[in-house]
């Protein structure tokens, strides 16, 4: 009970030397790629789901929109995989790191901006100004449209942070309560086990459903400058 709360967040290392590029290369070797003329069935799921990602994500791009197919593919499996990574036992989240998912986010809205800027610069700057907004507005407006449009690498790394931190937390508190429990009242402490179990299983939902929304909204942000 005396392990510090923020202890599961902190990057292990052995030897002085950080194991964080292990962790990340980890799902990589898990997500294996099909070596014979059948796939196995997990093989077979695992490029179903794909398809079906690809297809709901790519529906409403372009044809330069769909040229992402593939690196909006390979986020997705790499933060859902480094999501549900963080549930194992003496393992650890990547994904909780805001550094890191600000390196991830910042690159890629860039790349959507700059891509806007380069192929058709007239849409991209219409966008600080909405049309018929009145002449006394327009500097305010202009400046609430560029800083929203810097917010974005933030908010979307800062909205996987605090859900994927918040969750860990969460099950580490009722974790160290069931186990306090345990040796007072095994009642409270089975109802506590309870809430946990049922708490782990809406957090494999929540590293998914984290992962489709970061790659979502990078989805978006593509659509609005492709």
């Amino acid at each position: 009970m005396n392990e510090n709360l923020f202890a599961p967040f902190i990057t292990p290392t052995i030897m002085g030397i950080t194991t964080l590029p292990i962790i990340m290369i980890f799902p990589c070797i898990i997500l294996s790629t099909p070596k014979r003329w059948l796939p196995n069935r997990i093989q077979t799921l695992q490029i179903w789901l794909i398809r079906q990602i690809t297809k709901q994500m790519l529906s409403m791009h372009n044809t330069r929109g769909r040229t992402w197919a593939l690196m909006l593919m390979s986020l997705i499996l790499f933060i859902a995989s480094t999501n549900l990574l963080g549930l194992l036992p003496y393992s650890f989240t990547p994904t909780t790191q805001l550094a890191m998912n600000i390196g991830m986010a910042i690159p890629l809205w860039l790349a959507t901006v700059i891509m806007g800027f380069r192929n058709k610069p007239k849409v991209s700057l219409a966008h600080f100004l909405p049309q018929g907004t009145p002449t006394p507005l327009i500097p305010m407006l202009i400046i609430i449209e560029t800083i929203s449009l810097f917010i974005q690498p933030l908010a979307l790394a800062v909205r996987l942070t605090a859900n994927i931190t918040a969750g860990h937390l969460l099950i580490h508190l009722i974790g160290s309560a069931t186990l306090a429990l345990s040796s007072i009242s095994m009642t409270v402490s089975t109802i506590t086990f309870t809430i946990l179990f049922l708490l782990t299983i809406l957090e494999l939902a929540v590293a998914m459903i984290q992962a489709y929304v970061f790659t979502l909204l990078v989805s978006l942000y593509l659509h609005d400058n492709s």
